[in-house]
């Protein structure tokens, strides 16, 4: 809640001065009138005295959004802070919740002490960011915060801090005159902003046990450029490699464990290639390199094979929330009397960062579905019917004996369909979809739609004609491999920048030299993991949480500088649908679905494989989502959300055993409460 109301103060913040114009247009027309005629001085003075008179009345109306959204963040905040206060300092006893142990306490009193050198990566946006060259708008914010911490100065000065959180949109590095760095050491990420922390608690907890800056380490880096270029610009891959080595060398030559988050998993991915592949491409570091320095990667919520979100966000620079938002207050978000073009803005910034792209959908109709099937088929989410499996690392049968219960729905979801327009094409067979050649239908020589009426172009949606935008929705219905074509067109800078630093297909040969490229090393589907048959990767997720996985468009009402497609809020499904406010959601941790989480772990690297040549111990540990009992629990220490994971008892007690020694078979083997054994099965992929 605080969230969306940060978003709308800064918007109102957005362009005060259009709001002014607008209001007060008709006043200063009437002076410019008055001014001309040769009327007598003292009606001129009474004149001017009731048009200031009238003006002070209305300054009031001009400010009055932006004094509502200050008082309800301090409300809400307030509100917030007083609580925490109150939970700290009063005796649990009193408040009648009682605070559990934490892991770290209880392990150290069972006697683990640490081991393993422990390294963590950030994933995408939860790592700050700090200015070291700017604008003149930027004065005085020589080494502050613009991403992470308090999100200050976004509130005072909002255009600028966009202007300089925003890359070339030709190199995908620093525009001209601007240098934004990523935050180093424990800090760059331990909390997102004051209060919410991100790896603050598993720091804490590995605090305990005995962990301190000599072996531990926060791998910070750019996240918004391609990995590549955080080499290129920053030698952060080449920094992480003298990272390890000296953690390595200074504590007794014990390997390291690695935990990624998120978008981390694969920027590590890409490191592991990396590091062994000759210079100039590579860091030189040999064929052993992972095998000699490597105990174990342990992903924590890890986007293996691609977000949905992330298809949302560059096709319209919105997901669920932010539609269901828009649909409820759409005066606020976008109102053409304030001149708030807030969606643009999102748009201009996240469509400069190539990391963006490194989380679309990969291994395209094999994976997420076609039009008419998708792994996860049958899938229900009426939870309340749905039972868990548990599995162990014994344990081989993880078909659920009773099927009907989990598989069975009301009506069938096209999953596979990511994008589609109206309700109705979400659903239809696809025999009666339209039968365009996506290809041929987006590049056509249809004329450019930029009006010079509309002033500069915002977003490249100002260069796509109107007759382009109707043939894309009349074509209905999108998949991951018509996807990328569609993206190509509206955001065709963007993809040719990007694509030359990622890859989403399968690979058909390995051994093929044009996987040698970097453009391939963080796609799980064209690159093999390093020859270390001892080491051991961990796929740890939480489950139970309605997660996007497609989307219901339709078009937006044809004006200046908008954005053309925005997600249908209004399209629902029937009680225990799947489909809710425009969005079909299946089993995962509220970012990341399953599929993409697990199917690593699960099959494509589980023993000996064309991915896994050595055959490195594979493990999938989930944690099914639990709610906090009340509000004085915070972000509850059972979450399975993709962030409030970090926070999961379970999950860090899994983090410090294996940092302390222990191998996945000691610490429970797989542990399995969703379908991805089954799903694993549907998705037929050469091994």
């Amino acid at each position: 809640m605080t969230a969306s109301i940060l978003r709308l103060c800064k918007l109102c913040y957005a362009q005060p001065v259009s709001f002014s114009a607008f209001c007060f247009q008709s006043s200063e027309t009437n002076n410019q009138d008055e001014a001309g005629a040769e009327t007598p001085k003292l009606d001129y003075e009474v004149k001017e005295k009731q048009r200031i008179k009238n003006k002070n009345k209305r300054q009031p109306k001009e400010r009055r959004c932006i004094h509502y959204c200050c008082w309800m963040i301090g409300f809400t905040c307030t509100s917030w802070w007083l609580l925490l206060f109150l939970y700290n300092i009063l005796p649990p006893a009193f408040t009648g919740f009682q605070v559990p142990e934490s892991p770290g306490t209880r392990l150290r009193r069972e006697g683990v002490s640490p081991l393993h050198p422990v390294v963590m990566v950030p994933g995408i946006v939860t790592g700050g960011l700090e200015l070291w060259e700017g604008r003149p708008c930027a004065e005085g914010l020589f080494r502050k915060r613009l991403w992470g911490g308090s999100f200050s100065e976004i509130f005072k000065r909002p255009m600028c801090v966009l202007e300089h959180l925003s890359l070339d949109n030709e190199t995908g590095l620093d525009p001209p005159g601007i240098r934004v760095r990523a935050v180093s050491g424990l800090a760059a990420a331990d909390y997102f902003a004051p209060g919410y922390f991100v790896w603050a608690v598993l720091i804490k907890n590995l605090a305990k046990i005995g962990y301190e800056g000599k072996n531990i380490h926060m791998a910070a880096y750019d996240w918004r450029l391609s990995f590549q270029n955080t080499e290129i610009r920053d030698q952060a891959l080449s920094r992480l490699k003298s990272k390890i080595e000296l953690m390595y060398a200074i504590n007794g030559n014990k390997k390291v464990i690695v935990v990624p988050h998120s978008m981390g998993s694969i920027y590590f991915l890409h490191f592991m290639k990396w590091v062994e592949t000759p210079p100039p491409m590579g860091g030189g570091g040999g064929p052993s390199w992972c095998a000699t320095h490597i105990k174990a990667i342990v992903n924590i919520g890890p986007a293996f094979l691609g977000v949905p979100k992330a298809v949302s966000s560059i096709f319209s620079a919105e997901g669920k929330d932010v539609a269901y938002i828009r649909a409820m207050a759409p005066v606020v978000l976008e109102s053409e009397i304030l001149g708030l073009q807030t969606f643009e803005h999102v748009m201009r910034v996240s469509r400069s960062w190539d990391s963006l792209i490194s989380l679309l959908p990969k291994g395209g109709e094999t994976i997420w579905g076609n039009l008419d099937w998708s792994p996860e088929d049958g899938h229900s989410c009426d939870l309340t019917k749905k039972k868990y499996l548990h599995s162990t690392a014994g344990d081989t049968n993880y078909n659920n004996s009773n099927g009907n219960i989990i598989f069975q729905v009301k009506e069938p979801m096209k999953y596979g369909r990511i994008i589609s327009f109206g309700k109705e094409s979400s659903e239809l067979p696809s025999s009666d979809l339209p039968g365009h050649d996506i290809k041929e239908l987006l590049h056509r020589d249809f004329p450019t739609n930029f009006n010079s009426s509309c002033g500069e172009v915002w977003t490249e949606y100002d260069e796509v004609s109107r007759e382009s935008i109707r043939k894309i929705a009349e074509n209905k219905a999108y998949t991951v491999q018509t996807l990328y074509d569609l993206l190509r067109f509206v955001a065709p800078k963007m993809m040719r920048r990007a694509e030359a630093h990622f890859s989403h297909g399968i690979a058909d040969n390995l051994d093929n030299p044009k996987y040698d490229h970097y453009k391939y090393w963080s796609n799980p589907l064209e690159t093999k993991l390093p020859v270390a048959p001892d080491l051991e990767i961990y796929c740890l997720y939480g489950v139970g949480l309605p997660t996007e996985r497609s989307y219901i468009y339709k078009t937006s009402p044809d004006k200046c500088k908008s954005i053309p497609f925005r997600i249908d809020s209004s399209a629902d499904g029937e009680t225990g649908s799947c489909l809710k406010n425009g969005a079909h959601f299946v089993d995962g941790d509220d970012t990341v679905p399953v599929v993409s989480a697990g199917y690593m772990c699960a099959k494509g690297w589980r023993g000996k494989t064309r991915f896994n040549p050595s055959g490195i111990a594979t493990y999938v540990r989930e944690y099914r989502h639990k709610r906090p009992g009340s509000l004085l629990e915070g972000r509850g220490t059972e979450s399975g959300a993709h962030v409030d994971i970090m926070g999961n008892v379970a999950l860090i007690e899994d983090v410090l055993r294996i940092a302390a020694g222990a191998t996945g078979a000691q610490i429970g083997g797989d542990r399995i409460y969703s379908d991805i054994m089954r799903m694993s099965e549907r998705i037929s992929l050469q091994l």
